[in-house]
């Protein structure tokens, strides 16, 4: 029996109240969602900040409000996203001065379906340095094998710090697909002692994150990730549903929930 960390991802930058009326947007709106799903399971909040007209923004004000507001209510993880949608550049790292416990680093660049996610050598090695001079840890976004491959480059440049974080990202369209014979590559490919996670976008959702159970890692949920939590009746998904199911899963495998303070434990915070 193992303890199964759980991160909700709430928002994302694609999804919108037009495409699922639950998405939350505002700091309050996101910060419900996120203690709810506290409640239901959750050690870890991926956050992205969205301006007032629901745009993607790396607005450190709006995002110092958001964790404000989930700080009051619980202790959870928090996680700031500083993905190439947010923003370009250098900017992107402006969340990371906020202090957070944990900030994503893409250490590749790769294909999304309308976009590039676009992470040069020279920017990742800042941001994770960044980091590093901040005390947060990065949670490595790979959404294709060579983010996995390319990770010493970025240990000699001591950009990032063992003990490791990954997240395996599969399915995002343009980028690897969510399959079993992928996400095992995948997994094997991590660096020895690395801790993980697996995030399965649209359809892949379920297979992905149970798989990942099963080869010995974490899972992320949300509607940054999926949208409709039946295919078969077109139900829309809430992050609350998500975490529920999530839940189950883990249960279902024979394996228990990680707490807040369990999940800081394994991940090194």
């Amino acid at each position: 029996m193992r303890k199964i960390i759980i991160t909700i991802a709430p928002t994302g930058n694609v999804p919108t109240k037009k495409l699922n009326r639950h998405v939350p947007i505002s700091p309050q709106e996101i910060a419900e969602d996120i203690f709810q799903c506290y409640k239901a399971g959750a050690a870890i909040a991926h956050i992205h900040t969205r301006d007032e007209n629901g745009s993607p923004t790396i607005n450190p004000v709006i995002t110092q409000d958001i964790m404000t507001r989930v700080k009051e209510r619980c202790d959870i993880i928090i996680q700031l996203s500083t993905g190439a949608r947010g923003g370009s550049g250098l900017e992107r790292g402006a969340c990371i001065d906020l202090k957070p416990d944990m900030a994503s680093l893409a250490t590749g660049s790769s294909n999304f379906s309308a976009s590039v996610n676009s992470n040069s050598p020279e920017l990742i090695e800042s941001l994770g340095k960044r980091m590093i001079e901040n005390g947060v840890k990065p949670e490595i976004e790979a959404f294709d094998v060579a983010m996995i491959t390319n990770i010493g480059y970025y240990l000699k440049k001591k950009a990032v710090k063992p003990p490791l974080h990954f997240n395996l990202v599969m399915n995002v369209p343009g980028s690897i697909s969510g399959t079993p014979k992928n996400l095992l590559h995948m997994a094997e490919l991590l660096p020895q002692g690395s801790t993980f996670t697996v995030t399965g976008i649209g359809r892949a959702h379920v297979d992905m994150i149970t798989m990942g159970v099963l080869l010995g890692g974490n899972i992320r949920v949300g509607l940054e990730d999926l949208l409709v939590y039946s295919e078969e009746t077109g139900e829309l998904a809430t992050n609350v549903m998500l975490v529920e199911r999530a839940v189950r899963i883990v249960h279902a495998l024979g394996h228990e929930v990680a707490t807040v303070q369990e999940a800081r434990s394994m991940l090194g915070l």
